[in-house]
């Protein structure tokens, strides 16, 4: 099942950094970017972000699932209606993701 656009939208608007986040859509759903680096998924209308240490200290309760068959598993968001919540754990798993990859080049 994909996720809505009304899903994505209502993210967006709880996490209100519309200079830092970004989004792209990918088979139905979306990659959240924060910087660049790549923080979460949106799948099936549940957000997901990555289990770096800073997230899952935020989070320690939050189940584990894959955004999709075959993906790893991820940190399933539950506080999803408070921005500040989102902000903050945003911000503080800035340090912790991994850098993007360097685009191939097109021959």
């Amino acid at each position: 099942m994909a996720s809505s656009k009304e899903y994505l939208n209502y993210i967006l608007e709880q996490i209100g950094l519309p200079d830092e986040v970004s989004h792209r859509a990918m088979m139905g759903e979306y990659v959240l970017y924060y910087q660049g680096k790549i923080f979460g998924y949106i799948c099936d209308d549940r957000l997901l972000f990555k289990p770096v240490a800073a997230a899952k200290k935020r989070m320690p309760d939050a189940p584990m699932e894959p955004p999709y068959d075959g993906a790893k598993e991820m940190l399933l968001v539950q506080k999803v209606d408070d921005g500040s919540f989102l902000r903050d754990t945003i911000r503080a798993m800035a340090d912790q993701l991994p850098e993007p990859k360097p685009k191939k080049r097109r021959k």
